[in-house]
């Protein structure tokens, strides 16, 4: 499975500090294993519940997010330097993360519909996804950029890879639910 994950999500090979990948593979496939998905699920599963019909999948999302924060973190390097250091690993391992938890918090009904399970109703993605990547021993910034990606992340001092991060993923679902939206709009008055 290990292969063929990483030719689904290429941006894995990015992250330049070996162990930082590994572990960023590690959490990943522990994901997929205790959500009981397979590779053919992700590009099947839409990337957000809020958006019906949703018409891009888990697997695309991840690698636009991602390939969006490095293109921001590269500018920031380009003109700010050293005076505002990103360091790029982070944002490589905490974009392909901060919606891993989504692998807990999603489920087929028996109809083949993706929901949300009991328990993602009770821990949303941010949690679950942060505690899959503490226990595959990922450190705490990258830990943190899966933790405030989302709302949650509105009641704490974001870093600045969780900060580009987070709005990466904002830009994507914004200008998808933006896209999805095919209500024609029309006023009319009667008298």
């Amino acid at each position: 499975m290990r292969e063929e994950l990483l030719e689904l999500i290429p941006e894995f090979d990015l992250i330049e500090d070996p162990e930082l990948r590994e572990n960023t593979l590690r959490a990943w496939e522990l994901g997929m294993t205790e959500g009981g998905w397979t590779l053919d699920d992700l590009q099947e599963m839409p990337f957000t519940l809020l958006i019906n019909p949703c018409p891009v999948d888990f697997v695309e999302h991840t690698r636009v997010v991602v390939l969006i924060a490095i293109e921001a973190a590269r500018i920031f390097a380009e003109h700010y330097g050293d005076r505002a250091p990103v360091n790029m690993d982070f944002v490589v391992s905490g974009g392909i993360l901060r919606d891993v938890g989504k692998l807990l918090e999603y489920e087929r009904d028996k109809n083949g519909a993706f929901i949300q399970t009991r328990e993602g109703k009770l821990l949303r993605h941010p949690f679950t996804g942060m505690e899959l990547a503490a226990r595959c021993g990922l450190p705490a910034d990258v830990q943190h950029i899966i933790a405030s990606h989302a709302g949650e992340g509105e009641k704490v001092t974001r870093t600045t890879e969780s900060t580009l991060v987070h709005h990466a993923d904002f830009i994507s679902f914004h200008s998808i639910k933006n896209l999805a939206q095919t209500k024609t709009l029309v006023s009319r008055i009667d008298r």
